[in-house]
Parts: structure tokens; C-alpha cells; sequence
């Protein structure tokens, strides 16, 4: 199976460098060119794809990046589906703060994250580690039956890396997620190429 993962363009808390998990951020001057720039790039690689399936995060800068790719292949911007499993890694008591910020609260919690990033889980009663979100992402990841493209984010791209790549669990939560590029993962074969 045939899947085109991006992520959501540019935040103003991305640029930041603040954890935004599921904080419904929007998308900023750079990353609505970035989502434009993806779906050229996307429709040069796929025309109108007429046999794929769009799918995005419930977020609202997946949304926009969504709408926005679809604009740039000249299809209805709103033709798309939402699957809530898509969104963000949850970091709990940690989202809107950057890791200095959290260094002067809590740098022991931030010590114990970068022994352990994968399995590590933020405080506060939402939070989720990579571990937890793979098991979200791979139910997701069952429930794709054709070509599909999807738009989301770092953390659920981290999670295929994990999920399909077969990366160790060190490197795949650390592995960098560009919003200015476009990820060709084929399923059966465990192909993961950014292009």
C-alpha cells in the first residue's frame, strides 16, 4: 500500500520551539506557502489522484494544510475525511511551554525524557509517550485499505517510522518530521523515503 504522510506547515509555536501536542495552534504565514508548496510538489508526483484517499488530523493545522495541498492539486479543498487517532502526541502538562522553560521547572522529568524519550510520559492526565501513540497510530494504520495521502504530524510520523520503518525506538523519536517535505512510505515493503 501506497501512503503520502506530510506534516502540518509551520506554527507560530513551532518556530518557538514550544511542545504543542494537541493544542489547537494555526498554522503561520510560512507554513500555509509550505502546505501550497506540498501539493504542487504532490500533484507533479501524482496528478489528481483519483485513486487515493485524503485524511487528515482533527487539528486545525492539519485541517488548513490540508485544504491548502488539496487547493494546490486543483481539487475541492474540502473533500477530505478526519480520524481523530491522527492528532498529536499529548504532552500533557508540558504543551505551550518550550524545553528550556520546562528545564528551570522540572529538570529532572526533562532528564528522565532524553534517558527514555520513546517510552517517556509527560505530567498531567492526557499525556502520552511515543509507545502509547503507536498503538493509537498503528489501529489507524490498519484501518487504511487503499492509496492514501495524510496530513499530521511529527510525533504520528515518528510513529511509522517506529510502526513500519522498523526503526529502534531511539532514533525513531528522534528522527526529523520537515514540514517542507513530503514522506513515500510503502506498507509492504517498509519503504520510507522523504521526498
Amino acid at each position: 500500500m501506497l501512503l503520502y504522510m506530510i506534516r502540518h506547515g509551520q506554527t507560530d509555536w513551532n518556530a518557538e520551539g514550544r511542545l504543542q501536542g494537541q493544542q489547537d495552534i494555526p498554522l503561520n504565514a510560512l507554513g500555509r506557502a509550505q502546505a501550497s508548496r506540498n501539493g504542487e510538489r504532490l500533484r507533479g508526483m501524482i496528478g489528481t489522484a483519483g485513486d487515493f484517499s485524503f485524511i487528515a488530523s482533527p487539528l486545525s493545522r492539519t485541517r488548513e494544510t490540508m485544504e491548502r495541498l488539496r487547493a494546490a492539486m486543483g481539487l475541492d479543498p474540502h473533500d477530505y475525511g478526519i480520524d481523530d487517532r491522527l492528532k498529536e502526541l499529548s504532552f500533557g502538562d508540558w504543551e505551550g511551554h518550550t524545553l528550556e522553560e520546562i528545564a528551570r521547572i522540572s529538570p529532572d522529568r526533562l532528564t528522565a525524557r532524553a534517558e527514555e524519550k520513546w517510552s517517556f510520559i509527560p505530567p498531567g492526565a492526557s499525556a502520552e509517550s511515543y509507545e502509547i501513540l503507536c498503538w493509537r497510530i498503528g489501529a489507524w494504520l490498519q484501518s487504511v485499505d487503499g492509496p492514501t495521502v495524510c496530513i499530521s504530524h511529527g510525533g504520528v510520523i515518528r510513529s511509522l517510522f517506529r510502526l513500519i520503518g522498523d526503526l529502534p525506538e531511539d532514533e525513531a523519536a528522534t528522527a526529523p518530521t520537515p514540514q517542507d517535505r513530503i514522506l513515500r512510505i510503502e506498507t509492504d515493503h517498509g519503504r520510507m523515503e522523504w521526498l
